[in-house]
Order: C-alpha cells, then sequence, then structure tokens
C-alpha cells in the first residue's frame, strides 16, 4: 500500500462481455463515472472467467473482476456503499458493432482502514479471508468507521493476491414465497400442465434474478402447497448479504408476470451449512445436565430453540436455560442447557437463527441412556469372618466421575471399596464377624448400594440386599428319651437364627431321616425342626442328629434316644379271636409273637388276671394259658380276654381281644380240636396260622378265615388267607413304612416283591387273600418314594403284570365279590409310582410285560416333540394310541415326566358304573405327569372298538372320589371324537385313567333316531319362533283395539310377554345347540350363559301363565275389588320376570362354583351331580297344579254363581274364553316338561324323547292360536282392519243377526271340541258385546282377561 492513510474499498464487479472476436477489455472504462476518485487498480491479476454461453453465431462470456478503489477520506466510504447498493442491474456498458458488455452485479467484498503502522480490513457478508492467513486467536479492534455489526478478522499483512476477502463455500438456500392466487389441485401433481407451467415461468423469473447473487448456480423450484399458493425452491449460491438478496427478489418480482400476484413480504430463506451444532456430553445418561451450543458467523441474538418430537418451541424454566451472546463481534453463539436431563427430553432439536429473511438452522439428535449398573440383588453372609465382595458394573463403561458405596440397616458392617475405571466396575469388601452379628441378630438384613456419578451430574444406583447370619446356636430337646416301641416320642431342635439353606435329619452312621417324619418351621428370630415318630420300631433306637446347613457351615445337635422291645399290637397273632365254651369246660388262649425277648405276660379276663406259660417254637414264641370255665361264677355269659406283654421298662401293650362265650353244653353240636366247638349256624374267624390251613415250616400263613357251623361240622364260608411268603413280605412292609430309612430300603423290597410274586402265582390264584395282601403291600409301598427309577418301576409293574394275568381274573371275581375297592386301590397305587417315575439315562422308557405296559417321556427344554404312544396287546387283541401335542407340552415344567400305563385286563375288574348297564371294553390308560399341568390341557386316545352292535361308546375316566371314594367311571371333561368301525377316538382336558364305556339308552353319534330328533327340534324351532314373531305381531296391530280398559289391558301384557319370553328362550336354545358339539369342547362359560338365559326365560313363560290365572281368579272371586293398572303392573312383572330371576341367580350361585351348573355333555341343568334341574321342573310343575286348580273353581264359580254375583251372558263367555286358553296351554307346557324330566333318567324310552322333542319345538306355534287368534276379538280386530268391503258387510251383518260361526267361536267345530274339556256343550257368541252402558264396564273387564 503506497499510502498508509488511505481508506480502501475493493469491489467484485460481474460482467458478461458478448463478442465474435477475442475480447480486448479496458478496465477503466468498466468502472462506473460517478465514483468520486479512483486512484489505481490494485488487483494485479487477471480477469476470471466464470461462465460462458455458447450461441450459434455470438459468443457471451461472463467474467468476475475484482477492483481496488482508494479514498484519502474516509468518509467517502460509506456514501459509495450506499450508492452500489442502490443501483439496478444488469447495467448496458458500452456497445460496439463487435462487442456488448453488461454489468450483472457489484459486490463489495473487503474494507480495509489504516491503524497505526498496519492496515486492519474486514470482509463484507458472504466472503472470508483465505483460512491460511487468518489469525483466530487474535481479537481485533472495532472502529468508528466500521458499520456495527460487521465481524473483524485479523490479518498479519496482506494475502499474496491483495486485501481481497473470497467468496465463502456454496451453501443451498431453501426458500418460499407466496403468490396470492386459488390454490389448485392440479398443483399437487408435477406431471400436470399447470404444474410444468408454474415451474417454467417461476424458474425463468428466479434465474433472471438470483443470477446477480455471488456463486449463483441454479435455482429449483421443488413444489407447491396450499396457503393461497406457497412455492418452495432451492438456490444454490455462495451467501449471500439481506441487501443483495433483497436486490435479487426485486428482480425476481420485476421479470415475473404480475397475474402470479407473488408477495413480496412473504419470501423467506432457510439455510443450514453455516451453523456449527455441538452436544456436550457425547453419550447422555438421565440426571445429567446437557448443553446444546449453536455458533455461526452471522451476527445477530434472534435465536430460538425447538424440540421436534413435543412440537414445542423451548423457554427458560428451571430445567431449561437458554443463553445467547456474541463474541468478539464475529461469531452468534446461543447455548441451551438443560439440567437433570430425562428420556422424555431425548429427541431431534433445532438451533434456529434469524436474520431479516434468512433463518439459519441447524437440528442435531440427542440419545438419553439411561444408567445400568449390574449387580446380584441379594446375597447372604455368614458371620464367620471371612472376606465377601460385593461387586457393581455399569452397563456402558464410561470415565465415571466417582463411584460411591452406602448402606442403610440397624448393624453397620463396613468395606472397602475399589474401582476399576477400565473395566467400569467397582468392588465392596466386607468382612463380618460374630461381634458384628450376633446370634440374637441372625438373619439381619443390611442393603448397600453402589451409587454411579458421571461428570455431568447424573447418578445411576443398584441395590445389594445382603442378609448376615450368624453361625446357629442349636438348642435340642434335652429330656432324655426312652420309649417302647409301639409308643411315640418327638424331637424339638431350635435354631437362633432363621436363615438357611437346608435342615435335615440323620443317624450316627449318616444315613438321612425320610422327611415326612420331620417338619421344619422358619420365624422371625429363629427356626424349629421337629423330629415326630407315632410308631416307634427298633430301628429308631440309636443316635440322631439335627443338622442346619447354610453355604458351606453346619450347626449340629445330637439326641440320643433309647427304645425298649415291645410286641405292636398288630404283630400279636391271638388264639382264638372267638370261641365258645360249655359251662362246664375248658379252653386254652394263646398270644404269638414273632421274637424271643424276656416279655412278662399275664391273660386278664373281667378283673382276673393270669400269668401266661411261655413256649417258643423257632422264630415264633406263644404264650398259653388253660382257661376253666368254672373259674367264673355264672352261665351263660360273654367275655373278652386279652394278653398283656409287659417289658424292662415297665411298658405294656395289650392283644386284640379274644371273644369268649359261655354256654350251656346241649346247644353245642359243632367240635373240631382246632377249630373249637360251636352251635348251629354259628360263624367264627380263625387266624389262619392257627387254623386247618397247611402253612410252611418257619413262615406262618398270614390272614383270616372264616367258619360256620352247618348240622354238625364245621364249614369254610370264607377264606382270606395269605401265602406264608406274600404274608412275610405283608409284614416287611408294614416295618418298612415305619422305618427311618424307608426310601433306602424301597428299592431292594420292591426286587423282593417282584420275585416272590412270580415264585408264589399258584398262591396269588388261589387265595383272595394272597392277591388282597399284595394290592395292600403296593398301596403302601406308593406312599413312600419321592423319585422312583426304571429299575424300581420295572419291578412294580412285573408285580402288576402277575396279579393282572388271566389266571388270577377269577380270584378278582371272588374279591369284587366281597364289595372292596381293590381294583381302584391298585390302580390308585400304580398312578402314585408313575407320578414320582424319574427315568435317569434317556428321554424316552419303554417297559412291556403281557398284561401290562409302560411308555414314559421326559420333558426337556427347548421345543418338545409331541407326546405318541402306542400300546399293543396281541394275546387280548387289544390296542390303543395316547397323544398330546407339542403346544401342550410347552405349557409343563422343565423336566416333567409323561408316564402313561396300559392294562388290558384290568377293564374286567374296576367296579362297574352300574352293575349289568355300563361296563368297559377297552385297554385302561392311565397317564400321569410329574408336576401340575396348565390348564386348559388336552389328551386324545385311541381305543380299539370291540363294543356289541348299537351300543354307544362313552369316553371315561377313573374318579376315585365316586361312591364313597371307592371310585367309578365318570364323563367329565371327556367326549368322544370319532367312531370308526374299529376305533373310538377320545379327548380329555385332564389326565388319569382312561376307558370308554357303552351306554345303550342313549341315542347313537349318527344314528337314525338322533337325526330324527334334531330333524324335528330345528324344524319345530323354526316354527315356534315365526308363530311368536307373528303372535307379537298381531298383538301390536290389534293393541289399541282389544286394550280399551284394565283388566284387557292386563290379559294382553300377559299373553305378550309369554310370546316374548318364550320367542328369547327358543333363541337361546338354537345358541345353546350351536355351542354344543359332539366333536369339540363345550365353551364353558358360553354354556354357563346359555343355560342361565334358557333357564330364565322358560320360569317367566310360567309364571306369565300364572300370573294370567290369578288374574282370572281374582276377577271372578274379587268382584266388588278393583285394584289400579299401575298395581295390577307391578304384581304382573314381580312375579313374571322377578320370581325366575331370583330361582335362577340362586342356582347358579349355588352350583356353578362347584361347576355343577350344566351338564357335562350339554348346556342345560346338571341332572346328574345337583339335580339342579329340580329348580326349573319344580316351579313348572307346581304352576301346571295352581293354573289347573284355577280352572276348576272358575268353572264351579260360573256354572254355579252365588246370590248376587251372577255373571252377566257375555261376561260368561268372556271367562269361558279364559278358561279355554288357560286349560289348553297350561297342559300342553306342562307335558311338554314332563315328557323331559321322563328323559332324564337312565332306561327312559325312545318314545319320551320323541314326544318331548315334538312338544317342545312346537310351544310357539300352540301359543299362536290358542292364546292369540283362538281369541274372537282378535279375530274381529284383524278383519276390520284387513279386509274388503264385502268381508266388513257380511261381518257386520252376521254380527247384528248373532248368528254367525267364526272359526274359532265356541260353536265352531274346532272349538266344540275344547268345549268338552270342561262340561257343556252349546253355543257361546262371545264375539258380540252388550249394548247396553250399565253392563260395559263389567263386560269388558270379564272379556278383556282374555282378550
Amino acid at each position: 500500500m503506497k499510502s498508509p492513510r488511505r481508506t480502501t474499498l475493493c469491489c467484485m464487479i460481474i460482467v458478461i462481455y458478448l463478442s465474435q472476436a477475442t475480447p480486448n477489455l479496458s478496465l477503466e472504462s468498466i468502472v462506473h463515472p460517478l465514483i468520486l476518485r479512483e486512484h489505481e487498480l490494485a488487483g494485479k491479476e487477471p480477469l476470471r472467467q466464470k461462465r460462458a454461453v455458447a450461441s450459434s453465431r455470438v459468443v457471451a462470456e461472463e467474467y468476475t473482476v475484482d477492483v481496488e478503489i482508494s479514498f484519502e477520506n474516509a468518509s467517502f466510504l460509506e456514501p459509495i456503499k450506499t450508492y452500489l447498493n442502490s443501483l439496478s442491474f444488469p447495467i448496458q456498458g458500452n456497445s460496439t458493432d463487435q462487442a456488448t458488455t453488461t454489468i450483472l452485479s457489484i459486490e463489495v467484498t473487503t474494507v480495509c482502514r489504516p491503524t497505526g503502522n498496519e492496515i486492519w480490513c474486514s470482509c463484507e457478508t458472504g466472503y472470508r479471508w483465505p483460512q491460511e492467513r487468518c489469525l483466530h486467536n487474535l481479537t481485533c479492534q472495532e472502529h468508528d468507521g466500521f458499520p456495527a455489526g460487521h465481524r473483524c478478522s485479523c490479518l498479519k499483512g496482506l494475502p499474496p493476491k491483495g486485501p481481497f476477502c473470497q467468496l465463502q463455500g456454496d451453501v443451498t438456500l431453501r426458500m418460499s414465497v407466496r403468490l396470492n392466487v386459488g390454490f389448485q389441485q392440479d398443483l399437487k401433481n408435477s406431471s400436470s400442465a399447470l404444474y410444468r407451467s408454474y415451474k417454467t415461468d417461476l424458474e425463468t423469473a428466479f434465474w433472471k434474478g438470483y443470477s446477480i447473487l455471488p456463486g449463483f448456480k441454479l435455482v429449483t423450484v421443488t413444489g407447491f402447497r396450499p396457503g393461497s399458493v406457497v412455492v418452495t425452491y432451492e438456490v444454490k449460491t455462495t451467501t449471500p448479504s439481506p441487501e443483495l438478496m433483497r436486490k435479487a427478489n426485486d428482480q425476481v418480482m420485476r421479470n415475473l408476470n404480475q397475474t402470479y400476484k407473488m408477495d413480496y413480504n412473504s419470501f423467506q430463506v432457510v439455510t443450514s451449512n453455516e451453523t456449527k451444532f455441538t452436544i456436550v456430553p457425547e453419550i447422555i445418561f438421565e440426571g445429567d445436565t446437557v448443553t446444546l451450543m449453536c455458533e455461526t458467523e452471522v451476527l445477530s441474538s434472534n435465536v430460538s430453540w425447538h424440540h421436534v418430537e413435543r412440537h414445542s418451541d423451548i423457554q427458560n424454566n428451571s430445567r431449561f436455560s437458554v443463553y445467547t451472546f456474541v463474541l468478539n463481534n464475529m461469531t452468534s453463539i446461543s447455548r441451551l442447557t438443560i439440567y437433570n436431563i430425562t428420556q422424555g427430553d431425548a429427541g431431534e432439536y433445532i438451533c434456529k437463527l434469524t436474520l431479516d429473511i434468512f433463518e439459519y438452522e441447524s437440528r442435531k439428535k440427542m440419545d438419553v441412556t439411561p444408567i445400568r449398573i449390574l449387580a446380584t440383588e441379594e446375597m447372604k453372609v455368614t458371620c464367620d469372618n471371612n472376606p465377601v465382595s460385593l461387586n457393581c458394573c455399569s452397563e456402558i463403561n464410561v470415565n465415571w466421575s466417582t463411584v460411591e458405596w452406602k448402606q442403610q440397616g440397624k448393624i453397620n458392617i463396613p468395606g472397602n471399596p475399589e474401582t476399576d475405571t477400565d473395566s467400569g466396575c467397582s468392588r465392596y469388601t466386607l468382612k463380618a464377624n460374630g461381634r458384628q452379628c450376633p446370634s440374637s441378630l441372625g438373619g439381619m438384613r443390611v442393603t448397600y448400594v453402589c451409587e454411579f456419578i458421571s461428570e455431568h451430574g447424573a447418578r445411576g444406583s443398584k441395590s445389594i440386599e445382603v442378609t448376615f447370619t450368624s453361625v446357629a446356636n442349636l438348642t435340642i430337646t434335652r429330656d432324655p428319651i426312652s420309649v417302647s416301641e409301639g409308643q411315640n416320642f418327638s424331637i424339638k431342635c431350635i435354631s437362633d437364627v432363621s436363615n438357611y439353606d437346608e435342615v435335615y435329619w440323620n443317624t450316627s452312621a449318616g444315613i438321612k431321616i425320610y422327611p415326612k417324619f420331620y417338619t421344619t418351621k422358619r420365624y422371625a428370630d429363629g427356626a424349629e425342626s421337629v423330629l415326630t415318630v407315632n410308631t416307634v420300631t427298633r430301628e429308631w433306637n440309636g443316635t440322631y442328629h439335627c443338622i442346619f446347613r447354610y453355604k458351606n457351615s453346619y450347626s449340629v445337635a445330637t439326641k440320643d434316644v433309647t427304645v425298649y422291645p415291645l410286641p405292636l399290637e398288630p404283630n400279636i397273632m391271638v388264639d382264638p379271636l372267638e370261641a365258645t365254651i360249655p359251662c362246664n369246660g375248658s379252653h386254652h388262649f394263646k398270644c404269638c409273637i414273632e421274637e424271643n425277648e424276656d416279655y412278662k405276660v399275664t391273660f386278664q379276663m373281667d378283673s382276673l388276671s393270669f400269668l401266661a406259660e411261655k413256649e417258643a417254637n423257632g422264630k415264633q414264641v406263644c404264650y398259653k394259658y388253660n382257661f376253666m370255665a368254672s373259674s367264673v361264677s355264672w352261665c351263660p355269659k360273654k367275655l373278652n380276654v386279652f394278653c398283656h406283654f409287659t417289658n424292662a421298662a415297665n411298658n405294656s401293650v395289650q392283644s386284640p381281644s379274644m371273644k369268649l362265650n359261655l354256654v350251656p353244653g346241649e346247644n353245642i353240636m359243632c367240635q373240631d380240636p382246632i377249630i373249637g366247638v360251636g352251635e348251629p349256624g354259628k360263624v367264627i374267624q380263625k387266624l389262619c396260622q392257627f387254623s386247618s390251613v397247611p402253612s410252611s415250616p418257619g413262615s406262618p400263613t398270614g390272614g383270616i378265615i372264616t367258619y360256620k357251623c352247618v348240622g354238625s361240622q364245621w364249614k369254610v364260608k370264607k377264606n382270606d388267607c395269605i401265602s406264608a411268603p406274600i404274608n412275610s413280605l405283608l409284614q416287611l412292609a408294614k416295618a418298612l413304612i415305619k422305618s427311618p430309612y424307608q426310601d433306602a430300603k424301597l428299592p431292594t423290597y420292591l426286587k423282593d416283591l417282584s420275585v416272590s410274586t412270580g415264585k408264589v402265582k399258584h398262591e396269588v390264584s388261589s387265595f383272595p387273600g394272597s392277591l388282597g395282601a399284595i394290592i395292600n403291600i403296593l398301596d403302601l409301598l406308593s406312599t413312600v418314594p419321592t423319585q422312583v427309577n426304571s429299575e424300581m418301576m420295572t419291578h412294580v409293574l412285573s408285580t402288576v403284570n402277575t396279579i393282572l394275568s388271566k389266571p388270577v381274573l377269577s380270584t378278582w371275581k371272588v374279591v369284587q365279590q366281597q364289595q372292596t375297592n381293590q381294583s381302584s386301590q391298585l390302580l390308585d397305587s400304580v398312578e402314585r409310582f408313575s407320578r414320582a417315575l424319574r427315568p435317569e439315562d434317556s428321554t424316552v422308557l419303554s417297559i412291556n410285560q403281557t398284561n401290562v405296559q409302560m411308555r414314559s417321556m421326559v420333558i426337556k427344554p427347548g421345543h418338545p416333540k409331541a407326546y405318541k404312544q402306542s400300546f399293543v396287546f396281541s394275546d387280548s387283541d387289544l390296542w390303543g394310541n395316547v397323544a398330546i401335542e407339542n403346544c401342550q407340552l410347552g405349557n409343563l415344567q422343565r423336566d416333567s415326566s409323561i408316564v402313561t400305563v396300559a392294562f388290558p385286563t384290568l377293564k374286567t375288574i374296576l367296579a362297574q358304573d352300574v352293575p349289568g348297564k355300563n361296563f368297559a371294553n377297552s385297554l385302561v390308560m392311565t397317564t400321569t405327569v410329574s408336576h401340575n399341568i396348565t390348564l386348559p390341557f388336552s389328551i386324545s386316545m385311541t381305543f380299539k372298538n370291540i363294543n356289541p352292535s348299537g351300543a354307544v361308546p362313552r369316553c371315561v375316566f377313573w374318579n376315585f372320589d365316586l361312591a364313597n371314594h371307592t371310585g367309578g367311571w365318570d364323563s367329565s371333561g371327556c367326549y368322544v371324537n370319532k367312531v370308526d368301525e374299529d376305533s373310538v377316538s377320545c379327548i380329555c382336558d385332564h389326565l388319569t385313567s382312561f376307558s370308554i364305556l357303552m351306554s345303550p339308552d342313549s341315542p347313537y353319534p349318527g344314528s337314525l333316531l338322533e337325526i330324527l330328533l334334531d330333524i324335528i327340534s330345528y324344524i319345530g324351532l323354526c316354527f315356534s319362533i315365526l308363530s311368536l314373531a307373528a303372535c307379537l305381531v298381531v298383538e301390536a296391530v290389534v293393541w289399541k283395539s282389544v286394550t280399551k280398559n284394565r283388566t284387557s289391558y292386563m290379559r294382553h301384557i300377559c299373553i305378550v310377554n309369554i310370546a316374548a319370553s318364550l320367542l328369547v328362550a327358543d333363541s337361546w336354545f338354537i345358541v345353546a345347540a350351536a355351542i354344543h358339539n359332539h366333536y369339540h369342547p363345550l365353551n364353558k362359560t358360553a354354556c354357563v350363559a346359555a343355560t342361565f338365559f334358557i333357564h330364565f326365560f322358560y320360569l317367566s313363560v310360567f309364571f306369565w301363565m300364572l300370573t294370567l290365572g290369578l288374574m282370572l281368579f281374582y276377577r271372578l272371586v274379587f268382584i266388588l275389588h278393583d285394584a289400579s293398572k299401575s298395581i295390577q303392573k307391578t304384581i304382573a312383572f314381580s312375579l313374571g320376570y322377578g320370581c325366575p330371576l331370583v330361582i335362577s341367580v340362586i342356582t347358579v350361585g349355588a352350583t356353578q362354583p362347584q361347576e355343577v351348573y350344566t351338564r357335562k355333555n350339554a348346556c342345560w341343568l346338571n341332572w346328574e351331580d345337583t339335580k339342579a334341574l329340580l329348580a326349573f321342573v319344580i316351579p313348572a310343575l307346581i304352576i301346571v297344579v295352581v293354573n289347573m286348580t284355577i280352572m276348576i273353581v272358575v268353572i264351579s264359580k260360573i256354572l254355579r254363581p252365588s246370590i248376587g254375583d251372577k255373571p252377566s251372558k257375555q261376561e260368561k263367555s268372556s271367562l269361558f274364553q279364559i278358561n279355554k286358553s288357560i286349560g289348553v296351554l297350561t297342559p300342553l307346557l306342562g307335558l311338554t316338561w314332563g315328557f323331559g324330566l321322563a328323559t332324564v333318567f337312565q332306561g327312559s324310552n325312545a318314545v319320551f324323547h320323541i314326544i318331548f322333542t315334538l312338544l317342545n319345538a312346537f310351544q310357539g306355534l300352540f301359543i299362536l292360536l290358542f292364546g292369540c287368534l283362538w281369541d274372537q276379538k282378535v279375530q274381529e280386530a284383524l278383519l276390520k282392519k284387513f279386509s274388503l268391503s264385502r268381508w266388513s258387510s257380511q261381518h257386520s251383518k252376521s254380527t247384528s243377526l248373532g248368528s254367525s260361526t267364526p272359526v274359532f267361536s265356541m260353536s265352531s267345530p274346532i272349538s266344540r271340541r275344547f268345549n268338552n274339556l270342561f262340561g257343556k256343550t252349546g253355543t257361546y257368541n262371545v264375539s258380540t258385546p252388550e249394548t247396553t252402558s250399565s253392563s260395559l264396564e263389567n263386560t269388558s273387564s270379564a272379556y278383556s282377561l282374555l282378550n
């Protein structure tokens, strides 16, 4: 710069030079002559060609010229800038024949001023210094000569090409302007002619206007939207100044056709690449203080913030703070601070700076993450002074500011925290000793909280509940325990802490006691476990340990138990059980036990006591006494004899009683040295081992044999003897269930049972007692195991196979004749074993025997396959399948076992449902699951059908609760799915023992009878519903004609409600028929609803008929009393709907909680279980009887009136009309349900089914005919309303003459038959009213009761 005191103005001139030759442009000629003083042109660079446009002949080229203007007087600066801004472009320059120059725009780019020894320059809007020369760390001074608001960038020295600011980078300006014309829908269609026309005209105007912008490249119309017409378009250029943009907009207005009515004040500009948007911190947690900051070089304080998701502008409040300022006159900064941020604050934020028509917008999306701390929520710590670590880790690892540990609780147990910033985890190590958590506070809970704190204030915490438990101090029963066999004892073990993982008892040998012998309870400040033995055996003698385990810490208390030998009462065998002795005779009594201990034994008889004589025979020891009848003071007499065993502990046990009958000798006929003596017909019982039944040496026979004195000989009446091997096993089984180690002994015992049963097949088939003993053994043992392995199950089924073999079936018949439930007991035992089965090494287990087969499967995690098993018994020619779909198995617990056991011969021994009627005729399959099933549950089974022709299969299960818990077949929850020639498919919603029954009383599904009943029902119901609808229509049509007084009004109210109730009841009947399906389970809720409404509305029919009858009785008996219409209506509706509602609600309330409201196979009131059907039958039959009684009373009243109440002729006819309706409808309705009641009972004939179906289906037709159309008043009203004039005149004539005979009059052939119902014949013309006014009211009242 030559003169340091000069002010310099740098301009950029855009010109277009049109020439056919190479341009030769003189810069001096381009400068406008009105510039005040131009000294020199400092721009040394050549002309910069910007754009060239090809033409056919003339070449138009665009140039950008940099011009520097220097002033000695700085005051010239502003006037020149003002002048340049006021110019209108384009400006035509000098023209020659060969060239034309046009100036498109003149932009001031740089203003430089001398300051001291330096030159300070500033860039105008849209321009910036070259980045390599900028010194951003310097703060430039602001001088008075600089325009306010212009930024000042600092340079040390001039750029290489001179003090020229450069254009900023390209930006895309999103602009809009409004046209004050009506919006047309074609403007939404970019392919429409209107759209293209608008787009072409507007883009042409935009090009001409915005081409003056520095760096302008293109403009494009992007669309139109309503309001009037808003044009949206984009301009690609550098950032222009507001003044230049206004000039460009002026150019657009001038170049656009005025018909578009462009609104100059509606121009808007939005730019988005001028703003720097930052968010601190980058990872945001809930609770952080977050700063969003916008920086832009556009100087303006008009900044707004907007939350997109909330559709709201952000204002200053307690959580949001907006602060906007200008930094160093260079940068506009707006800072949004959000305190204690939440996830609701997440989303997209818009920072918008507004300057003139420019909007500088920047968007950024912000995510807010909750702080998730991972830790074990509960821990148990034993106060044993061992270190324990509590760990917390953040799910997202960031540079946490700090991690704090706090504790809350009644005791203070501090620890040492350690935080690993790399892993985002913190460890809290603590030690607890007995002094910190004494036993009195055992189980004290302390909550430790680890809190992670971020650098920006967010806090996330996790609580760890630590239960401190001291080593348990146990207190056990102090008193010494000394008992004899057969007595009981209990040991109480008390812990002073309540926290434990396991409590158990074991012996000194380390064998665990079976869990059923002890119970454990937990209290707030401790726990206790009680070992209880109700019947002590010798095995309980020893030392017992009570053990509380918590993790690896054991607390043990010890107690010794001394058991003295003493026979158990059931093990004392007495002989005789009952004896007869002549008054001068004698008899030997003995008590035997299977042990040789030193007992004191005495025989006691009344107040007498005698020492017994001991006699040993191998293992068996007997104590005898020879009783002399002469020792008793009188005879005959009945005595009870006992023997008492007393042991070393002076405890005693009394044997079962022995009955002694002292009788005169002359009555004794039967004598036997073993059995004894007795009178004719005398029945006595004797233990088999003391009878004449042979027994094995060393192993006595068990059971009881019954003798009867016939003539002079004892005959065996009943033999329940048990073979010696089986009896030995039975005694061992009884001892095993009292043993403390029963679960450990069970596998060996089941094996011995299987082997022994197989060896004594002959004894089992010969002695019912042996069979019963094996069943009792299985029943006893099935209560023992909590788990059964495959080997144990094999032994069980081997035993079952033996007792269900065909040779044993005859013995089963003997057992059945004794009315015992041992077949049900056997099935129950097998099911208990099945539920306890846990296969060890496979998911599928199969066991096959001749008379029993088993299949099982273990449910594994994942997607279980369907459970499908098949059973084939070739010897019995039976087969069956069972299937449970995998969707059902998915609801079962993991590792559950499904077990199915099939029996081909069990069907012949299970008690029959009704002897001689229903019988099982297929396999019996029992399916069990080891864990509870989730309802609804479905199992399908297929049985071979070998039923007799014509019988109906029923799917049933064995219900152990029926017949006083002896068991019986039940069909609840089961139905026949499909019947083929050789198979029956069943589906049930529960698991137990299934079979099929043959019921000869019910129509066979698909049989001719069932089809006939269905046809009658549906056709009849259609007629009934149509008839009832017609009845209601007729009543609506003739209502005003037939309800002109109270009595007539109430009579038709009754008829309408009878028809409406029956119509709704029949509709619900159809709904119930749709719900019920032989091949699908009933929808229980819908079925209950249908049953309730059918019950309610059918009862309403009867109660409205009762109301009609009571009205008749009231009108004839209480002639002088006349109640108001409102009172009559209240009584009628209370009786017609109130009583049925009360009965229906009580019925469903009393039976539905037990799920016995509806039948098992139909949507109607239950009969088999609760007799709920009586809630309908009894009221209906009572109403029938009441209405019949009213009818008889009314007839008697009319035929023999008392003095003073003689009815008129018309009233008498009207009452007969009423009587006819009740007399006809009541028997029809009553007989209908009388036949329906008959069908409920088993054995009912098919005729009852047909009659009931016919009467029930056509009830609506009966009401239409006899309750509505038979009424002559109704006929007259209909004829009057619908007949032609000819019929009307003829009817009038007939009425006036009184000689017509309507079809429903009393003299018509149809009605004459009904006249005989009342014992009277003749003609009653009830259609002709009396004409006298005095009789009008009474006549109308009596007549209206029917009409």
